[in-house]
């Protein structure tokens, strides 16, 4: 029943803020275009063995779907190409838990948020140099982040002893960490979880108390939608 009453504000108040233009195109073309990342364990994540899309953010998009009496057409994004691709207009919503950044807020439109993850860690279980959190930022540690992802500016900001790489996509950060080029990668929860549960070598590093905590909603172009 929670579940069901979140839902429905979140679809009943972004059914609202679609200004008429924008809600007129999606109802003629019957469709509404959904900008995801496709490999967000959770959130927007295609199971690997059987290619099935899955996630939270998924099954709002469906029900935001029927909602609006509208198929669903998935348009895979990433973080890295988020803005450029909705002001390119190759969806109308991006919904893969976008983190309320100041660039994206002074770009996009942000909807409500509906989620918030802290940062965490993922290092490899034979790292004898991290075994908690205060073991990342201390000298000769390397900690890598992806090109496009939050974690950039918030570890550019709060690293002072360890080097910060930062890398061009996601699978990168995580061959750099288990080559042992890098101690860490940051990433959020629903990530790490993914690797503890399907890479053998992964452990979670959790921050001892709150770190940096960010909301996550979802993402259209700026003057297409507004706000109450």
């Amino acid at each position: 029943m929670r579940q069901m009453i979140i839902i429905f504000f979140l679809l009943t108040g972004i059914h609202s803020f679609i200004m008429a233009d924008a809600l007129s195109s999606i109802l003629d073309t019957k469709e509404l275009r959904v900008c995801i990342w496709p490999e967000y364990y959770g959130i927007s994540y295609v199971d690997p063995r059987t290619q099935a899309l899955k996630g939270i953010d998924v099954d709002l998009a469906y029900e935001l779907g029927k909602d609006l009496g509208v198929s669903i057409v998935f348009v895979e994004s990433s973080f890295a190409t988020l803005i450029v691709d909705i002001q390119n207009k190759r969806c109308d919503i991006a919904m893969f838990a976008i983190g309320r950044t100041p660039l994206r807020m002074e770009q996009l439109t942000l909807t409500t948020p509906h989620l918030a993850s802290d940062i965490y860690a993922i290092a490899t279980k034979s790292n004898r140099r991290i075994h908690e959190w205060e073991d990342i930022d201390k000298p000769h540690v390397v900690v890598a982040v992806a090109k496009g992802t939050y974690h950039v500016d918030i570890m550019k900001q709060r690293l002072i002893r360890a080097k910060l790489l930062i890398v061009d996509s996601f699978t990168a950060r995580e061959q750099e960490v288990e080559a042992g080029r890098a101690d860490v990668f940051m990433t959020d929860y629903p990530f790490g979880m993914r690797m503890i549960e399907q890479k053998e070598w992964a452990k979670l590093i959790k921050p001892s108390q709150p770190f940096h905590i960010t909301p996550y909603g979802w993402a259209m172009a700026q003057g297409e939608t507004r706000f109450l």
